[in-house]
């Protein structure tokens, strides 16, 4: 079969997979997780008018003439934050509040403390003050009823504050998937292990799991196959058992050794394989069995860094009941040129860093150490080549820690 373009894959990948189900939580746990219904305001924001700054409730007529004249009003008592005055300002008089405090009712405006003096209960005015200065109104932030959260977004930090805010205890989102890894080959060895000639160890599914985090997923991490049949069956059908979604690294190619895709087959797994028109990147497998999926992912870290995000970041981001399903971008000026001369678009690792875009080191798949300070990925299409200062977009996954440092 001939190659099918990176949107056509995703396209497809994306036509079979549908957010899990949905649970009710509280929003002190709901950091993280994905929005399922449309939230409205339970109440108000602000729930009353209310003082913008500490000093004196006034009719704001008494105040006219304080611009030429000071004016001296009666005080008619204090409202602390959270309190009710039980009486009203009426003509002649004020009331003490600080800010946050409701506005008593007759009051239609606020003069901050330093526009006055105290002398016992006689306050001066030396400010004249127009009707709502100065005073927040009953609900000018957000109305009850009115939609603060929309499905398919995710909690953040100002969003969960926001739903406790405007009354919500509790939403509704959806199920957090359960993302399995494996590794398989005869070669890999856990971190850590001694190596014999002939052996690496195994980096893929912390690369992977690493990825996965800021996506709120539950990760299995499993026990790396060695290249047999059986083994690599009974590991799928353990992983299927217990996940949403498997992804495996390693196994999917044309080799005598490469025992994902019959594995998966024999457990009743529908397999899509396909050769996709980038760089790097194949070989690259997707089934599915039941309502569950494998993602298989080349071996070669690069590669799988590059399909995982470009392919299957977007399905478990599906599975939460994500609308965004892309990789933020940031625009940028190359420091460097760069080209590509093949017939497939190349994903070239960069480093994103104030506007500005350099290649991270050589573009080889096998190559970690060029990973190292990689953030972006740089979509170059094929027989392209770009100069340096061009404008490009960088498709982000990682924010490191020197971003704001050139």
């Amino acid at each position: 079969t001939g190659m099918i373009s990176l949107e056509e894959a995703k396209a497809r990948i994306l036509s079979f997979v549908h957010p899990l189900g949905t649970e009710r939580i509280s929003v002190s746990q709901a950091l993280g997780r994905v929005c399922a219904r449309e939230v409205q305001a339970a109440v108000d924001l602000p729930g009353f008018d209310n003082s913008a700054m500490d000093g004196y409730a006034v009719q704001s007529a008494d105040t006219r003439q304080a611009e030429e004249v000071s004016v001296a009003l009666k005080c008619a008592g204090r409202i602390g934050a959270g309190e009710k005055f039980a009486g009203t300002v009426v003509r002649g008089t004020c009331v003490r509040l600080f800010t946050g405090s409701m506005l008593p009712s007759g009051a239609d405006a606020v003069v901050m403390q330093e526009d006055t003096t105290s002398n016992g209960d006689v306050i001066s005015i030396r400010c004249s003050a127009k009707p709502f200065e100065n005073v927040r109104l009953r609900g000018e932030d957000i109305r009850s009823g009115t939609p603060i959260l929309n499905a398919g977004e995710r909690i953040t930090a100002t969003r969960s504050s926001l739903l406790a805010a405007s009354g919500r205890s509790e939403l509704v989102v959806h199920r957090t998937p359960t993302i399995a890894l494996i590794a398989t080959g005869n070669e890999l060895r856990e971190p850590g292990e001694p190596l014999q000639p002939g052996q690496i160890h195994e980096s893929n599914r912390l690369l992977l799991s690493g990825l996965l985090a800021p996506l709120g997923c539950r990760i299995l991490t499993l026990p790396i196959i060695r290249d047999d049949l059986e083994k690599t069956r009974a590991a799928l059908q353990d992983a299927f058992s217990k996940a949403d979604l498997v992804v495996t690294t390693g196994g999917v190619s044309v080799g005598e050794f490469d025992f994902v895709k019959e594995a998966f087959t024999n457990l009743g797994g529908k397999l899509e394989l396909w050769r996709i028109a980038i760089r790097p990147g194949k070989p690259f497998a997707f089934g599915r069995v039941d309502s569950k999926f494998l993602f298989g992912l080349p071996g070669n870290p690069v590669s799988a860094l590059v399909t995982f995000l470009l392919l299957a970041r977007p399905a478990i981001l599906r599975l939460q009941g994500a609308s965004d399903l892309n990789l933020p971008e940031l625009e940028g000026e190359l420091n460097e040129p760069v080209s590509n001369r093949g017939d497939r678009r190349h994903f070239v690792r960069v480093r994103w860093n104030n506007g500005r875009v350099r290649v991270a080191g050589p573009q080889a798949s096998h190559m970690l150490g060029a990973l190292r300070d990689a953030d972006g990925l740089l979509d170059v299409p094929p027989d392209t080549s770009l100069l340096t200062g061009a404008r490009v977009k960088v498709q982000i996954w990682e924010m490191l820690e020197s971003a704001n440092r050139l």
